[in-house]
């Protein structure tokens, strides 16, 4: 009788603590996304059981679809760890390893002069470790160019690279190009087109049957597409005019390997489980994806995501008390048009947090502190 009061005790303070949790989470998040405005999903889970999931405001002001837990957005930088796990993959094949030179792979890169000491030292691994020290010198576009350009204009550039901006493996600089041509290089390694690869190496294994790259062409088979949307008070505050900001109004947005895959809360989750489960990496490499490789705070090349006590591994920035501790956050941030996302994991909570919004008007980093403290995670 006793161990029977017990455990519904047990069970009471257990209600009593979720029903605190998702109060928490709907103060920090109901003001972020009010009703009637575009607005986000945020899912919280622990060991393979959601705790929270819900969606705020609306996926598409013209039809007025409301969000949830299916609704995909453009996860924008979130998709570069989708490109890392692609060629640690092919590495554990024996088909490439980190430490290649990346000529040996695109040796036009070498047809100008003085290309092979540019070049010569620059490797797979700091491509996906921001380190290459390659500049995003893309030079002038025209808006059309900007607007509509693809993986190829992405990284056309490159063939005529004159400088370095640092010593390959020194220095932490956040480049899009980088992540372009990893997806060239998964291309020609694999003989498959990336997307392809990806589908069938990393979303099927997944169960991630929803997620997709965005298709200028067949938009329509996003399913329950959000659309990216800014907003303009032309002088008056307590009047929003919301318009779309996605491919069409945002530059570069139709580069797939640095930012190009539409996906949901839902099949984030089972992307993590993927991830734990270790049915899409063997372990030795996944922990080199999750390994500080190139100190980000302090950087004097870039501010994305510099703040103190962060690395960034393969895909995967890293927030770390030093370098030689384990990390206490994995996690990746995305930035395109009206999309902000946010995708953490807590290996040693077996937590994940993820925040896919299509509204950037809000502070990623508070929200994501905040949402920590209640959930016990700081």
């Amino acid at each position: 009788m006793k161990a029977l009061i017990s455990m519904t005790i047990a069970s009471a303070m257990l209600t009593i603590s979720c029903s605190t949790m998702e109060k928490d989470l709907d103060n920090i998040l109901n003001p972020l996304f009010p009703e009637g405005e575009p607005g986000g999903a945020v899912l919280v889970m622990k060991g393979d059981k959601v705790l929270y999931d819900k969606g705020f405001g609306i996926a598409d002001l013209v039809t007025g679809a409301g969000i949830d837990g299916e609704t995909s957005f453009n996860i924008a930088s979130c998709s570069k760890q989708f490109t890392a796990m692609a060629v640690l993959q092919l590495a554990e094949e024996g088909k490439l390893s980190p430490e290649d030179r990346i000529v040996d792979y695109f040796p036009e890169f070498l047809d100008h002069e003085g290309a092979d000491s540019i070049w010569k030292e620059i490797r797979i691994k700091h491509l996906m470790s921001h380190s290459s020290g390659i500049p995003d010198a893309r030079g002038y576009l025209t808006h059309e160019q900007r607007v509509y350009g693809d993986e190829t204009l992405a990284t056309e550039y490159l063939r005529t690279l004159d400088h370095l901006n640092f010593t390959p493996g020194t220095q932490y600089e956040y480049i899009n190009p980088t992540f372009v041509l990893l997806g060239q290089l998964v291309e020609r390694v694999s003989g498959q087109e990336f997307t392809s690869y990806a589908t069938e190496h990393l979303f099927t294994p997944a169960g991630m049957d929803r997620t997709v790259y965005f298709d200028r062409d067949h938009q329509e088979l996003i399913p329950d597409m959000a659309h990216g949307y800014d907003s303009s008070t032309e002088g008056n505050d307590s009047h929003r005019d919301w318009y779309e900001y996605d491919f069409g109004e945002e530059t570069f947005f139709a580069t797939r390997p640095d930012g190009g895959i539409y996906s949901s809360t839902h099949e984030l989750a089972k992307w993590e489980k993927a991830l734990r489960s270790g049915k899409l990496l063997g372990k030795e490499l996944q922990d080199e994806a999750w390994t500080a490789h190139t100190l980000v705070s302090g950087s004097r090349f870039s501010d994305y995501q510099n703040r103190p006590g962060t690395w960034y591994g393969y895909g995967w920035f890293l927030e770390k008390e030093s370098e030689d501790s384990d990390p206490r956050c994995i996690y990746h941030t995305g930035d395109n048009g009206g999309f902000k996302a946010l995708v953490a994991r807590y290996p040693a909570r077996d937590a994940l947090i993820v925040i896919l919004a299509n509204r950037a008007d809000w502070d990623r980093n508070e929200v994501k502190v905040r949402m920590e403290t209640v959930l016990g995670l700081r």
